[in-house]
């Protein structure tokens, strides 16, 4: 699973974080530090998997730069994605925070419970090529419900694969939106 979120809706590390002493700060996060961010974040998933007493494998990678944790399996992990994924927005927020606590510096790292994410990738996905083909098309913008960064990055993407066609957010969270725009 590879997750490649982008800076302009998502959160990065501003460049005076402090990195660790072995690492300029100029290179960005290297391999090794995105490898302990998944076994903190592994470790702290596992804990929280245990309180709840659901069952679930957590699987660790490092893609696009960040730390990637997944956990599939046991059937209440639904429960852990909730409507529209905002408990496993809440989820990765509070585990990314267990990770800065231990290492100090901000993380990016991304998780995913159940495949909902990915799911959710190919839908969004394939919303955003087909609004963009309709726009191309008629000539007339479109405005998209709102969405979590997350939406918002994948969208953009596929629209930016749409020929005639361009791609804003508007609007402040948590109701921020994307625009797709017919090329003049």
């Amino acid at each position: 699973m590879s997750e490649t979120l982008q800076a302009t809706d998502v959160e990065a590390s501003s460049s005076d974080e402090a990195e660790p002493q072995s690492e300029p700060q100029s290179q960005g996060k290297t391999e090794d530090l995105l490898v302990q961010e998944g076994d903190i974040a592994g470790d702290y998933l596992e804990r929280l998997l245990d309180l709840l007493d659901y069952d679930g494998d957590i699987d660790l990678d490092v893609e696009g730069g960040r730390a990637v944790v997944s956990i599939d399996g046991g059937e209440d992990l639904s429960k852990l994605v909730g409507p529209r994924g905002n408990v496993l927005e809440s989820l990765q927020e509070l585990t990314r925070l267990a990770v800065q606590q231990e290492t100090g510096v901000r993380s990016r790292l991304m998780l995913d419970i159940a495949q909902w994410r990915a799911g959710r990738r190919a839908e969004l996905a394939e919303l955003g090529r087909t609004t963009a083909e309709k726009v191309a098309a008629s000539g007339e913008r479109a405005r998209l419900h709102p969405m979590t960064p997350f939406e918002r990055k994948v969208v953009h993407d596929a629209v930016a694969s749409v020929a005639g066609v361009h791609s804003e957010s508007e609007g402040e969270e948590p109701q921020r939106r994307v625009i797709i725009f017919p090329k003049p």
